[in-house]
């Protein structure tokens, strides 16, 4: 894959086990209420990709975050990162319009809950030459949604990502992901939307989530938020620049 090749950030996890993180993108009601009700009882935390768009919307997924939602989340412990704002994607307009949407949603992020959200994820896993390397160069990580395990060198600017969509009849293939992660000890993501006892296409119910953080746990994985794992593998490298550089940014565009 051509995208994997060029521009390119390349750290080293080192890791000494295997790490997993779950993600949660957009995200509707559910994925925090239900998915993070279920991680926090399990004693671990997860990464929540918002666009700040979306507050307070109904469709497909269900019904979107609140705000309340946000500062709940970040005093669970849970991670809060960058998804846009109008949760759009990098193929359909120019690539201006997709950097300031990406700039707006960060700034937003902070605007509300004062945190400033330095991992972020492409709408729709869909990535471009040119975003993969202007929209990492101000990120600590971007994920993506093509499939494996990141490891041992992992590329920062297009993490490696798997969906967990369905129910528990569908165990078995994300139980194989977890064996090849626990050989490689690499770092292994999933991501989701909705957590529902009848999700949609592109979420999950309550019941497989809950099997595979356990079976995750129960084969000695560290399971952590992205920021945990960007964090430390980046430690003496440049830094994405802060949310006021984005926010000065933002108000000479517009």
């Amino acid at each position: 894959m051509l995208l994997s090749s060029l521009h390119t950030r390349r750290v080293s996890l080192g890791n000494e086990k295997p790490v997993v993180s779950f993600c949660f993108d957009d995200f509707p009601r559910t994925a925090y209420t239900v998915g993070g009700a279920i991680l926090e009882d399990l004693g671990v935390r997860g990464t929540y990709y918002v666009a700040m768009g979306l507050m307070n919307r109904h469709n497909h997924l269900g019904v979107q975050f609140k705000l309340e939602d946000l500062d709940s989340l970040l005093a669970d412990g849970h991670e809060l990162a960058s998804h846009t704002f109008s949760h759009v994607s990098c193929r359909s307009v120019p690539f201006q319009v997709f950097e300031e949407d990406v700039c707006k949603g960060r700034v937003a992020i902070c605007d509300f809950t004062g945190h400033d959200a330095i991992n972020f994820s492409y709408p729709y896993g869909h990535v471009s030459m040119t975003a993969k390397n202007a929209i990492g160069a101000g990120m600590s990580s971007c994920r993506g949604i093509y499939g494996g395990v990141n490891g041992p060198m992992t590329d920062l600017n297009l993490l490696r990502a798997n969906s967990l969509y369905g129910d528990v009849d569908r165990f078995a293939e994300f139980e194989s992901l977890v064996t090849d992660n626990e050989r490689q000890k690499g770092w292994l993501i999933f991501y989701t939307h909705d957590v529902r006892s009848h999700p949609s296409p592109f979420g999950c119910t309550p019941q497989l989530l809950e099997r595979i953080v356990s079976l995750t746990l129960e084969r000695g994985f560290s399971v952590l938020p992205v920021e945990e794992v960007t964090g430390p593998v980046q430690a003496g490298s440049p830094q994405p620049p802060a949310y006021e550089h984005h926010a000065e940014r933002l108000r000479i565009r517009l």
